[in-house]
Order: structure tokens, then sequence, then C-alpha cells
């Protein structure tokens, strides 16, 4: 897996936003990419001019997210239960993994694919169940967008102030990575609901 990530890193500063599109892409579809390590490293390349601009890097993440997650939805859409059982276990996504995916959508609704671009491990693979549902592709594209702009937009931006730190610091977001996105998805679910309550008829 280590290797992989260093091949990944390679991509992104040889072939610049079309290696982030590709990684990003990738990490959609179950290679472990690591992406909420990743970004920040992605943002420090901005940061030390290796990159010329950070718009253009989430976006090119962004977009790698957007693409992931049509394989992903099609590879369920279309593959269904017996893809999933087939090759499911090369890329460690079992019925666990699966059974946690189902759980958000059951508890948020189409709002789980929002809340699962900030859970690890999770985010690379809620595309393939979601096209087991066949859940509406508005809906589906509407929470990846905004989860996939909040996700990558935040972590780049982060490798970005670093800039020359970015190394010192590193192996503390790889560490702390985790938490940052709970907090994350924390906020997002409290917002949510905040948002909801506020456009539920007044009693009386």
């Amino acid at each position: 897996m280590e290797q992989l990530q260093h091949a990944v890193l390679g991509l992104v500063d040889h072939y610049g936003y079309f290696g982030v599109f590709i990684a990003m892409t990738l990490g959609n579809v179950g290679a472990p990419v690591g992406a909420e390590v990743l970004m920040p490293v992605v943002g420090g390349l901005v940061g030390t001019g290796h990159l010329s601009s950070l718009w253009l890097a989430i976006a090119a993440a962004v977009a790698g997210e957007l693409a992931g997650n049509t394989i992903a939805y099609c590879i369920g859409r279309f593959g269904g239960v017996p893809f999933f059982e087939k090759y499911g276990k090369y890329v460690h996504f079992g019925h666990e993994q699966l059974a946690r995916i189902h759980g958000f959508f059951e508890r948020y609704g189409t709002f789980a694919i929002f809340i699962c671009r900030f859970v690890p491990v999770v985010r690379g693979f809620v595309g393939i169940p979601a096209g087991m549902a066949e859940m509406n592709l508005a809906h589906f594209y509407l929470w990846t967008l905004l989860g996939s702009i909040v996700f990558c937009g935040a972590f780049v931006s982060i490798g970005y102030g670093l800039g020359d730190h970015l190394h010192d610091i590193l192996p503390l977001i790889h560490k702390g990575g985790i938490v940052i996105l709970a907090i994350a998805v924390l906020v997002a679910v409290a917002a949510f609901f905040a948002m909801r309550a506020r456009r539920a008829p007044r009693a009386g």
C-alpha cells in the first residue's frame, strides 16, 4: 500500500493536474490512494510553485472524484451483487464495508453520500452500493459534488497554507486525518439537521 501511495505522489509530481485527476479517480474506485494525505501534498505543490493554481488543483481533484464515483456507480448499477461477490475481495471491499455504507443510507438517505465523502476507506467505495441501490443520479451527483468540494478544498488549502513546512506536518495529518474528518462530518451533519429544523413547519 505504501508503495502505491508513493507511486501516486510520483504521478502527481510528474503529470501535474492530470496526475491529480487520475489519482483521485483511482481513489474512488477502491485504490488505497490515501486522499487525506494526497490532498495536502497537492496543496504543498501549489504553495512551493510546482503547480501554478490552487483553484485548478482543487478542480482537478473534484473532477477526479466525480469521474471515479461515476465508474463506481456504474459498476454497482450494472454489475450488482455478482460483481461485488467476485471482485470486492481484491480491493478489500467486503460485506462489513457494504453493511456500513447501507447503514448510512438507511439513516441519512441520499445525504449519506455527502457524509461518506469524509469517512476514510468508505469514501472510496460508496459509489458501488449507491449504484446497486439505483440511487437517484441527481441526488448522487449533487451530494458527491458538494462533499468533494468541501473535502478537496479543505485539505488542499491546508497543504497550501503549510507550504515548505508540509513535510514536517504531514505525519501529523496522516495520524490525525480521521479525527479531522470526523469533526468535519459532525459539523456537516449538524448543519444539515439545523437546516431541516428551520424548514419544518412550526406547530400551531
